[in-house]
């Protein structure tokens, strides 16, 4: 038995009001402030065509933060394989791994990140024999991080022997079925498609292979989390996450929008349902709520990982949501255990 370790991963949004360099000073802000307080990595995420979000340039993004932080680890959360040669990819981590030894993550994920009109433009190949390779992909970075011994013609420099740690991405079966068989980290994005997330778990736990990578399954969750001083006013600043992710729902394109007193009248019944839905798996309230509901979270799938992501419109407060959620998970302990 040990403390639960808690991660954060942030798709770098814009707030009202605010520049895209804001926003990129806001997220290395939040890096720091996460160092600080005892987290143990931070992931930014890949996305596209987005205005309201500027994570399309992810490697530029988590060289920034490298420069910004001191120990804690940065990586992608993730690195969008159908976008990107695998070569190419880890040339890039691999000259952030030589520049920052030991503090640099590569999570992957199939999915495109963006429109499908948009991933035609990023101009890989065809998009669906992209996302179909993606196994292949993966075990190309394998390769490319190894050792000198198994390199081909084709090398990574830099990135030869650089063993940049993978962790494989999802949002469903899957990808739990492809970590496991490949003996890798898994990171379930339930802070958005938390629908199969029960059954990605028990998969990959059941299905894990060690591997020379892992010798056990690590399996990280990742959730929305407000932790708030009181529950009124966690749910005061969940209306941030619930606008959204109606967002999400309408497909506009809204900034990060302050809260307000009540979504009544801001959602029709139908889309609070569907905003709901895909936001099921928060965490909010004061300390002590939190701490109850991520207790009962580790009772029924014990994480061995819990990456935050928390949509708060105040700088101060959401890093003071985080620590105050550093502080629960020490007192919650992370063990292995099916669901």
């Amino acid at each position: 038995m040990h403390a639960l370790p808690v991660s954060a991963l942030n798709l770098a949004p814009v707030r009202q009001g605010e520049t895209i360099a804001d926003a990129i000073d806001a997220m290395t802000r939040l890096a720091a402030s996460v160092e600080d307080a005892g987290y143990t990595r931070y992931w930014i995420a890949e996305h596209h065509n987005t205005p309201t979000l500027v994570s399309s340039a992810t490697p530029l993004l988590i060289q920034r933060t490298l420069e910004e932080t001191s120990s804690i680890r940065v990586g992608s959360g993730g690195m969008m394989l159908p976008n990107h040669s695998p070569l190419v990819v880890a040339e890039q981590f691999g000259t952030l791994a030589e520049l920052y030894p030991d503090r640099v993550d590569l999570g992957l994920g199939r999915a495109p990140g963006t429109d499908m009109n948009t991933a035609r433009a990023l101009r890989r190949t065809h998009m669906d024999t992209a996302v179909h390779s993606f196994p292949d992909d993966v075990q190309d970075l394998l390769h490319y991080f190894g050792p000198p011994e198994i390199q081909g013609k084709v090398k990574a420099h830099p990135g030869v022997g650089t063993g940049v740690p993978l962790y494989i991405l999802g949002s469903s079966t899957d990808s739990a079925v492809l970590a496991a068989r490949l003996g890798l980290p898994y990171a379930f994005a339930a802070h958005f498609a938390p629908q199969q997330m029960e059954a990605a778990i028990r998969i990959y736990r059941e299905q894990f292979q060690p591997s020379e990578w892992l010798d056990k399954p690590h399996m990280i969750v990742c959730l929305n989390v407000i932790a708030m001083e009181s529950d009124e006013e966690a749910a005061r600043e969940q209306t941030t996450m619930q606008q959204f992710f109606l967002n999400v729902v309408r497909g506009t394109q809204q900034p990060l929008q302050p809260p307000v007193a009540s979504m009544d009248g801001i959602w029709s019944p139908q889309e609070k349902a569907m905003s709901q839905a895909m936001s099921s798996m928060t965490l909010a309230g004061s300390e002590e709520t939190v701490s109850r509901q991520l207790q009962e979270f580790q009772s029924r799938f014990a994480a061995d990982e819990i990456m935050v992501v928390s949509y708060i419109y105040d700088e101060e407060k959401q890093h003071a949501s985080y620590r105050r959620f550093a502080d629960i998970a020490k007192k919650t302990s992370s063990s292995q255990t099916t669901t």
